[in-house]
């Protein structure tokens, strides 16, 4: 770096171990070791004393919080794909640069995303339980016992063909589903091509004709909510929901009285909408077999934890060098 002083960073999460002992090279870098999440008050200490601060999404980087930040701080460097945890316009007006580490998560998150496409149908979760919980339940197999639905030939309609949506359906297709979609607008004709996919102007209709549903769009003002109470409705009974994007794209309580009345067959859920909290209900029918519950582990692998770390290194450096960064995250107002 050009800048001979090394700026202060302050990270607000136990990074792995690979990640932090790089940081320590190059910055002067305030480490989580016990990785307990931030309070407000240490955000705020942070924001009036740090030239870089490094959130992840657990950390709620709003208005009120960047309009305490000092003069010092250039970055918000997030470890992070989504940046719906910060308030990129405010950051913008006080100047402050917020990149995020983009592209890195997409095959872990497809991969779990195929996971949950697998195990709400074919029940994993319950017949593990069964041999682990009560294994004299199980006296052999049977030609009637722990029935599930087969994947080959349905039908799964992916709701937000990105990059992770267009690997989801690589999986699908590998797997016998037929590849449905709804995007803002029609993807690539040749990815179309490849993957023999339909796309739906109309979500409605697309919900009403499908086996399957994978989320796989980003949290915005504009999904949330996006599978309400009326689009759950247009779902077929025995249809199944998987979501590995945002909680609050789905109308939670909506979902869980689909679930609770029969409307809709399952689903599998690795994200919440008031995440870290669990909604009671979701656990009682994830023990009743109704719901497979993860615990927003979609991207937890090492390999794409270090990735997001090389990516916030990058953007540090590249910023302090005097160059715009690579994942410079623009406000929606510029």
């Amino acid at each position: 770096m050009t800048n001979r002083k090394r700026p202060k960073v302050y990270i607000t999460r136990k990074l792995p171990d690979a990640v932090e002992t790089r940081m320590r090279e190059l910055f002067e870098a305030e480490l989580n070791i016990d990785d307990k999440p931030r309070t407000q008050p240490e955000l705020v200490a942070a924001v009036k004393a740090a030239d870089v601060l490094v959130p992840t999404v657990t950390d709620r980087i709003d208005a009120a919080l960047i309009e305490q930040a000092g003069p010092q701080l250039k970055l918000i460097a997030s470890f992070s794909n989504g940046i719906d945890h910060i308030d990129v316009d405010a950051a913008a007006r006080k100047g402050i640069t917020v990149t995020n580490t983009p592209n890195v998560l997409t095959e872990d998150t497809a991969d779990m995303t195929m996971a949950l496409i697998l195990a709400v149908p074919r029940r994993l979760v319950e017949g593990a339980r069964i041999l682990m919980d009560k294994p004299g339940e199980w006296t052999g197999w049977s030609p009637t016992w722990m029935l599930g639905r087969r994947i080959w030939g349905k039908r799964i309609g992916i709701i937000g063909m990105g990059r992770i949506g267009t690997a989801v359906a690589r999986r699908a297709k590998a797997f016998g589903l037929s590849i449905h979609y709804h995007n803002r607008k029609r993807v690539n004709p040749v990815t179309e091509d490849e993957l023999e996919a339909t796309y739906w102007d109309s979500l409605d209709q697309m919900l009403a004709r499908v086996d399957i549903v994978s989320v796989n769009c980003p949290s915005t003002p504009a999904t949330f909510h996006l599978l309400s109470a009326r689009r759950l409705a247009l779902m077929q009974p025995n249809s199944y929901i998987v979501n590995t994007a945002r909680g609050d794209i789905i109308d939670e309580d909506a979902l869980i009285q689909c679930l609770r009345e029969g409307r809709i067959a399952g689903a599998g859920l690795d994200v919440f909408e008031k995440e870290p909290a669990v909604n009671p209900k979701l656990v009682k029918l994830a023990n009743e077999g109704k719901v497979v519950l993860l615990p927003h582990t979609g991207s937890a692998t090492i390999e794409g934890r270090i990735d997001m770390g090389d990516k916030v290194i990058i953007n540090i450096r590249t910023y302090f060098d005097g160059h715009r960064p690579p994942n410079r995250v623009l406000p929606s107002r510029t």
